[in-house]
């Protein structure tokens, strides 16, 4: 589940509209509030609920789908924060997500626009938990990306559910953490491992999360009920409550070690040549070892974040998020539309092409067989991607140990039989119609019920191909661009007759 939540939220996601739940539009949550009859024990207010119990108030943050962080949730969040802390019969603070999502980033539709003076809060939230002599505890129900973790971040303590990831992905749309995210992770984990995960993006699971200390405790069962047991007896043993901002363990250590940057260094070199947000982003998190005061820090960061905003490169990045979404969206195929389970692959072919699809099915965890007509071609074509694996490791973008894991993968057939049992075969030989007119019909004789047959073709009938089948509707077209394993646009062909469940 965690790669689906990566993939889908790589970056900082974005809420849709009219896609699931009931709840208004944040630019018409100061419109839309909602005041229950007196009694009511839970009282509602746009995109934030309220409630006490036991003493501990209760902040859910309700914005479906992901419950982005747009102004509506940082009004309501403010306005409640502020009740909480005022009232004598309130001890503690727990806020937490509703659905799947803590808070999955902030709402990148609200980048660029002008902000409405009405729905800016009096407060922010995070300068109220920071001041607050209650303990604020955030409870960690799923995935939070972004502002959804700096949110986190400036909580006294952090609690999470299993499988609930965390990570500061803005860098993948052009920008980088601009809430505080740049200044309070390496105070926490220190500075190498925060820059390695501010400039990738990627994410660390519950476990790892644990593990360096960004979480304090997995709550196994009733998520809610253990973080009001935890804030309660937090509450009772007193403060002051450690704030993140006031670590200098790390950032103390990082100031005596030279080498601290350089790893950084190099994967801006590499990997990140020409783009700007990844040379503020690595000045922001150098600025927290080297700048002593936290908030001169964080308006080094606010500045670099605003130069990010402000440049082409943020709006042409978000223009390529919402676009690689919307390509995967068929307008006549809907979304309820079951899919099938690929959990094994074979390609027909082991040259260029189908050593590079064969790649790509194993770097996606997916086993793959390589089917070629002769021992001589099979072993050439496993001898190339072993080669291509090894000129990974030397670049490295790939770990040895990840090399081997992708290789055991792989494995070369050289009859049809051995691949019957595949859940998707690519034919990937070279553009010959009748030679891929007779590889389909043999695919349609060996290959087990509901298998999906795809071609690699650039420009050769599909629906030839598929004639030569009794399930034409299992047929697709998948054009796979050179090299496959690095190129990331799949053309997906439909054929007259391919089914809606082969395209899902």
């Amino acid at each position: 589940m965690l790669q689906i939540e990566v993939e889908a939220t790589i970056v900082a996601v974005v809420a849709t509209t009219g896609k699931r739940g009931s709840s208004p539009s944040p630019r018409l949550g100061i419109l839309a509030r909602r005041h229950l009859t007196e009694g009511d024990p839970v009282a509602l207010l746009g995109t934030v609920h309220y409630e006490v119990r036991d003493g501990v108030a209760l902040l859910t943050i309700d914005n479906p789908p992901v419950n982005p962080l747009s102004s509506g949730v940082r009004f309501y969040m403010s306005q409640h924060l502020t009740t909480a802390l005022d009232d004598d019969g309130v001890e503690a603070v727990v806020i937490t997500g509703k659905g799947r999502a803590f808070i999955a980033g902030a709402d990148i539709r609200d980048f660029g626009k002008t902000p409405n003076p009405d729905e800016q809060p009096k407060r922010a939230a995070g300068a109220l938990i920071e001041e607050s002599a209650k303990p604020v505890v955030a409870a960690i129900n799923g995935t939070a990306f972004g502002g959804g973790l700096e949110h986190a971040l400036t909580c006294h303590y952090r609690l999470a559910a299993p499988g609930a990831p965390v990570g500061l992905p803005e860098i993948k749309i052009g920008l980088l953490p601009g809430g505080g995210g740049t200044q309070r992770l390496p105070r926490l984990i220190g500075a190498e491992r925060a820059m390695d995960a501010i400039l990738t993006g990627d994410p660390f699971d519950t476990e790892q999360a644990l593990e360096l200390g960004i979480i304090d405790e997995i709550i196994e069962g009733d998520l809610v009920a253990g973080a009001i047991a935890f804030a309660k007896a937090k509450a009772a043993a007193g403060g002051p409550h450690p704030l993140v901002r006031h670590r200098r363990d790390k950032v103390e250590a990082d100031r005596a070690n030279p080498d601290v940057f350089k790893a950084g260094e190099a994967y801006l070199a590499r990997r990140m040549r020409g783009q700007i947000n990844g040379r503020m982003a690595f000045d922001s998190v150098k600025a927290a070892v080297e700048i002593d005061d936290f908030d001169a820090g964080i308006r080094a960061e606010r500045a670099n974040f605003q130069v990010c905003h402000d440049h082409e490169l943020r709006a042409a990045m978000i223009h390529v998020f919402f676009a690689e979404r919307q390509a995967a969206r068929i307008p006549d195929v809907p979304r309820e539309t079951p899919k099938k389970d690929i959990a094994s692959a074979a390609t027909i072919g082991g040259g260029l092409m189908g050593g590079g699809i064969a790649m790509s099915f194993a770097d996606a965890g997916i086993p793959v067989k390589v089917l070629e007509v002769t021992r001589e071609a099979l072993d050439k074509g496993l001898s190339v991607i072993e080669y291509n694996y090894n000129r990974m490791v030397r670049s490295g973008r790939i770990t040895e140990a990840e090399r081997d894991e992708r290789l055991d993968r792989i494995e070369g057939v050289l009859d049809y039989e051995a691949v019957a049992d595949a859940d998707v075969v690519v034919e990937a030989v070279y553009e010959n119609l009748d030679l891929k007119k007779e590889i389909f019909a043999k695919l349609d004789a060996t290959m087990k019920d509901g298998a999906v047959l795809a071609s690699n073709t650039s420009g050769l009938d599909l629906d030839q191909m598929a004639a030569m089948t009794k399930r034409p509707g299992d047929v697709v077209g998948t054009h796979f661009f050179s090299p496959a394993n690095i190129m990331q646009l799949l053309e997906v062909v439909r054929g007259v007759e391919t089914n809606p469940g082969t395209l899902a």
